[in-house]
């Protein structure tokens, strides 16, 4: 059967900015691709990210590659053979599963083996800031049940702290973005531990990780920039508890699901995450977070506005995607 392929650049404003160690941005630029069979569309998102190397032109590049493929039938198992993990495979392996359901008149979520896909608890971002910009902001946001700090400054001891005294009774997961040195991480886990923190994320550099297997982690902590690829998952058994699993990195849900197998198989605890996009690219990763430890998908929040049929968020709950949106 015949299939069309499409890509489009979107820009979606962010409300006010979003600030990480390695800088701020006020735009979420996505890339969306479009497949068409037989009367069917199926749609995929992705951010590329220029820490990975990637930019928009780079990943429109890729997928453009892999076009006489994909509109020859090519299937989610040979497109990850075909492509490196990353954004562009993730947008075109979420259009084929989306156009796989479609197509079989089924949800994305049965053929994944998630017959009824629950509600979830998703942490909900505050972007860095001086420890009295953060207050401010864990003031307004005090009410949800997780919260997720961006952090990875020479001293954050006060930010967390601030964050703490200004939001007593939300769960908070702090997110360093690799900021943090092998000098000052043993001050920081203490602030950690003080404030009762459940979750860092990547407090060294990627590469640098050697370090967390020599020292006493008093805080559970998750490997994001660290991890890509199932097969990266073997060394970082022993340095970290957990693996912050996005679709962007893994190249798709098809890897992802399969990273998250092999993560459990290693007693890694899981976060399923995501980049800041829409509700297009978060839809498939409410799958992955099926039963996930810790969930931040919060990316359309922090938008200025969503698109069409996005998902469904009341107070801290993320709900399964409409038919509509994806899947």
């Amino acid at each position: 059967m015949k299939r069309a392929m499409t890509t489009a650049v979107e820009h979606f404003p962010i409300a006010g900015s979003f600030t990480i160690s390695r800088g701020s941005k006020t735009t979420a630029s996505v890339v969306t691709c479009t497949l068409a069979q037989a009367g069917f569309i199926g749609r995929g998102e992705c951010v590329p990210y220029g820490r990975y190397g990637e930019t928009i032109d780079t990943v429109l590049a890729a997928i453009d590659a892999i076009r006489p493929q994909i509109e020859s039938g090519m299937d989610r198992a040979q497109l990850r053979d075909a492509m490196p993990a990353g954004a562009a495979r993730n947008a075109v392996d979420c259009a084929l599963w989306d156009l796989q359901a479609k197509t079989a008149g089924t949800r994305a979520s049965a053929i994944a083996g998630v017959e009824e896909p629950l509600a979830l608890t998703t942490a909900y971002t505050l972007s860095l800031g001086e420890p009295d910009a953060m207050a401010a902001q864990a003031t307004k946001y005090a009410h949800r049940a997780l919260l997720k700090i961006k952090v990875g400054t020479a001293d954050d001891a006060s930010r967390i702290r601030a964050v703490r005294a200004a939001a007593p009774d939300s769960a908070i997961i702090l997110d360093a973005n690799e900021g943090w040195t092998q000098d000052n991480l043993a001050y920081h886990f203490e602030a950690c531990l003080d404030a009762g923190v459940s979750l860092i994320e990547q407090p060294l550099p990627a590469g640098k990780d050697a370090f967390l297997g020599t020292i006493a982690r008093p805080v559970p902590v998750c490997a994001d920039e660290s991890v890509h690829k199932t097969e990266d998952l073997a060394k970082l058994a022993g340095l970290y508890d957990a693996v912050n699993i996005k679709l962007d990195k893994t190249g798709g849900l098809t890897e992802a699901l399969r990273m998250r197998d092999a993560a459990r198989a290693l007693n890694l605890k899981i976060m399923a995450g995501c980049m800041v996009g829409t509700s297009l690219g978060m839809a498939p990763a409410v799958i992955l977070a099926q039963g996930a430890e810790f969930v931040d998908l919060d990316g359309p929040l922090l938008l200025a506005q969503d698109r069409e049929f996005g998902l469904r968020y009341e107070a801290s709950l993320v709900f399964p995607p409409p038919a509509a949106l994806w899947g």
